[in-house]
């Protein structure tokens, strides 16, 4: 059995997407990296092979590994699927080779050689399906574009700027997301001892969203979770998980990415099997003060900028001036980390729309402190939280 769960067309979203394809002129989008071809199409490749052509007018074209073709017709929106082997005795070039050559045939079928926009500037992208491993570009399949059309221009802009606005489909999506992400933290919260190692809880939380959000109401195939957890003095921000244990009386901090066919929420959750010290307590205080003024910014026309001043000088009254040494908010949807960021060398304003982590943390010196995360969608007088599970873990 080929699972398959097929969304309605968001006809919204791919309006918006052309309609800001005429302002920039461009005759067609060519799309590789696996979460812009499911943010066109609703199909979330497995191994990163496929491509996605979506003409200024017209169906689009899925160019689809073979052994996907019936998983792509059960879920994408457009119906013109283009199969290619993964391998083919008279072809040995890897699958790569095949699935360009499919896409310059369409290109010369539908006469589109004028003005083409491809992922030229694609800093990030999401993995695939299969493994936590992109299936990058290389040189080859730029030049074979630029070679069939008159001009390449970069549509990575156009795609970030499209994306960080959500329709009402991708925010169901997200939501379905954010559910398993509490029912999971549940399981963590039911099942932390002192003693236990930070490793243990990561394979509870990870095996719970696995497990339940895989089939999850009968509107998920695939759900995963990644996570990275510390506890009291193994709290240290880019550190891996390890085997330190749980503490009695100190936060157990689980960075958290939670997945459900490609669409993210992106989270920090606390449980702590005790009751805090007064350190905890006082630095649990102050962080949620920092993080509830930084919700209430968080409106249309609200500068990006000047979220993050608003935080870190927030973070800076609490005694921890230059922290944290991470992004203190950034967009999330059909990957884990994308437009919008909110940084002070940078510009732009809040849009209704976006859906923004926000994450502010303190860190101390050798070893241990707190962050506070979830994600917030900006309305028309303000935000909504995605999220479900608390901020504040005290007594839960």
């Amino acid at each position: 059995m080929v699972a398959g769960v097929g969304w309605p067309l968001d006809q919204s979203k791919l309006d918006r997407f052309r309609s800001l394809m005429a302002t920039d002129d461009l005759d067609a989008v060519v799309v590789r990296a696996s979460d812009n071809i499911l943010y066109l199409t609703n199909y979330w490749s497995m191994k990163g092979y496929d491509v996605a052509v979506v003409p200024a007018e017209g169906e689009p074209v899925l160019i689809v590994l073979e052994p996907q073709l019936e998983y792509a017709a059960a879920t994408s929106w457009t119906s013109d699927l283009r199969p290619f082997a993964g391998y083919h005795p008279a072809d040995p070039r890897p699958p790569w080779f095949r699935s360009l050559d499919v896409c310059l045939e369409v290109l010369a079928e539908r006469d589109l050689t004028g003005r083409i926009g491809v992922e030229l500037s694609q800093a990030t992208q999401a993995s695939d399906r299969m493994v936590g491993e992109p299936t990058v570009f290389w040189q080859g399949w730029f030049d074979a574009l630029g070679g069939a059309c008159r001009e390449l221009v970069d549509c990575s802009p156009l795609l970030a700027g499209a994306r960080a606005i959500k329709t009402e489909q991708e925010l169901e999506r997200m939501r379905l997301a954010g559910e398993l992400a509490t029912s999971a933290m549940v399981a963590v919260r039911e099942r932390i001892r002192p003693g236990m190692t930070c490793g243990e809880i990561g394979a509870i939380y990870e095996g719970h969203v696995h497990a339940v959000g895989t089939g999850y109401k009968g509107k998920v195939d695939l759900a995963r979770a990644f996570t990275l957890v510390w506890s009291g003095p193994s709290i240290r921000t880019f550190t891996a998980t390890s085997d330190a244990q749980v503490r009695e009386h100190e936060p157990t901090l689980l960075e958290i990415w939670v997945c459900a066919d490609g669409y993210w929420i992106d989270l920090t959750k606390n449980a702590c099997p005790g009751q805090l010290t007064p350190a905890y307590d006082e630095l649990t205080d102050g962080l949620l003060d920092v993080y509830g003024r930084a919700i209430e910014h968080l409106r249309p026309g609200a500068s990006l900028a000047e979220l993050d001043v608003l935080v870190r000088e927030g973070i800076a009254g609490l005694g921890y001036p230059g922290q944290p040494s991470h992004p203190i908010a950034h967009g999330v949807g059909a990957r884990a980390h994308e437009a919008p960021y909110a940084h002070q060398a940078g510009s732009g304003e809040l849009s209704a729309g976006m859906v923004l982590a926000v994450e502010p943390g303190v860190y101390w010196e050798g070893g241990g402190g707190l962050r506070v995360e979830d994600n917030y969608l900006v309305t028309g007088n303000g935000c909504e939280r995605i999220g479900t599970y608390p901020d504040d873990f005290r007594g839960l």
